[in-house]
């Protein structure tokens, strides 16, 4: 059975920029999935989310939008927009587990209220053609949560269902729970994707053999700490490429160029590029000093100092 890989979308990270990079230089996903719009009560789209969205920025990948709403106008709003821009299918994110979100019912704080889940989705369908798409928890206090809700996702169309199996309140603590994913395999007609702690190529397997009937599977914050994951799934290996630190270099200096060019002045770029170092670090083979040396180097100068160190040390126990 061939495999589906998509990138779960991550705020903050995996913009046109991140996205585009990643493609060139490792590849291996087959659609990735945009950062949410949220329109904060206003029906005003944000000129990052726009950017984001442009198609001239995203020529040489398949890309799918995603909102994040507890509000029929919102997402109708959202709609008009994204098919305006030539996208026919928009994803909503039910799965969001920050406080900040799930405290105002939206994303994973929503799935406790099937009843206005429903009102959004008759809405979408009456009045719009979008083919709509759903990324879900379990639920945000307990995995059951979700069984209420497929009685109704099973009366829409729904192109599928991407489930990262942990509920909300967990963030990204604690492990999946596979028997409650497997729980939403038997309870719904709908196609389903996994999302969820696929770190390694084992990892996958696991996955892959713990679900049968699932062919696509969705990557997050693995795919920002070990970039060639997805490709190295596609391609059956747990073997590097020769050359990993060199192809890692010249991705990690494309978006730091992109990036220091699009935000002003060097704390912001600090602050950006440490927060891809949190989940980098994790590939390289001494994960805590790696990132203790990129936190310590204050200036442009000394962060592209202690990359090039940390990158020739890796090079050397490598070789």
């Amino acid at each position: 059975m061939a495999i589906t890989l998509l990138s779960s979308p991550l705020q903050g990270f995996t913009d046109f920029r991140f996205r585009n990079a990643f493609h060139h230089y490792f590849g291996g996903i087959d659609t990735f999935y945009a950062p949410y719009i949220r329109l904060d009560g206003k029906m005003i789209i944000k000129s990052s989310y726009q950017r984001d969205l442009q198609p001239e920025n995203n020529t040489t990948l398949e890309l799918i939008p995603q909102v994040m709403t507890n509000d029929p106008d919102g997402f109708l709003f959202v709609v008009k927009y994204i098919q305006s821009l030539g996208y026919k299918e928009l994803n909503w994110n039910l799965g969001c587990p920050y406080p900040m979100v799930t405290k105002q019912g939206m994303g994973s704080g929503l799935i406790c209220h099937p009843e206005k889940i429903e009102h959004i989705l008759k809405r979408v369908h009456n009045e719009t053609d979008i083919i709509v798409s759903m990324k879900m928890r379990m639920g945000y206090e307990t995995p059951e949560e979700i069984l209420d809700v497929f009685p109704i996702l099973d009366n829409y169309p729904l192109k599928n269902i991407a489930i990262h199996a942990r509920i909300g309140k967990q963030l990204y603590k604690g492990g999946v729970n596979l028997e409650a994913f497997q729980k939403c395999v038997d309870s719904t007609k709908h196609k389903l994707y996994y999302n969820g702690d696929i770190t390694t190529v084992v990892k996958f397997k696991e996955m892959q053999e713990r679900f049968p009937s699932i062919d696509h599977f969705m990557i997050g914050r693995g795919l920002i700490a070990d970039p060639f994951l997805p490709s190295m799934i596609k391609n059956n290996t747990t073997e590097y490429p020769a050359n990993r630190w060199q192809i890692f270099s010249e991705f990690h200096d494309t978006i730091y160029q992109q990036y220091d060019a699009a935000l002003s002045g060097p704390t912001p770029i600090k602050m950006k590029m440490l927060g891809f170092w949190e989940y980098f670090s994790q590939s390289f083979s001494n994960p805590q000093k790696t990132y203790k040396k990129i936190k310590k180097a204050g200036s442009p100068r000394n962060y592209t100092q202690a990359v090039a160190e940390i990158l020739n040390n890796e090079k050397t126990i490598n070789n």
